[in-house]
């Protein structure tokens, strides 16, 4: 399998960290040098590891949060 190339563009918060030090992260990142993208997964504590998570261009974190404020007003 090839090595994937990443870059934490901007670290935008931290959800929640797990007994074992990994904590689940909302960051902007950009995959093999393309433009970056939302990106939520559980991370290691220094960024060299990570867990399967989604990415989301800007137009899916939108609608989104759409969605998500929509919950919140129930």
């Amino acid at each position: 399998m090839p090595d994937i190339k990443y870059e934490i563009v901007k670290e935008l918060g931290v959800l929640a960290e797990g007994r074992n030090g990994w904590t689940k992260e909302l960051n902007l990142v950009s995959w093999n040098d393309r433009e970056p993208k939302y990106d939520l997964r559980e991370w290691a504590p220094d960024h060299e590891k990570m867990a399967k998570g989604i990415t989301l261009s800007n137009e899916e974190a939108a609608e989104l949060k759409k969605l998500l404020n929509a919950i919140r007003d129930l």
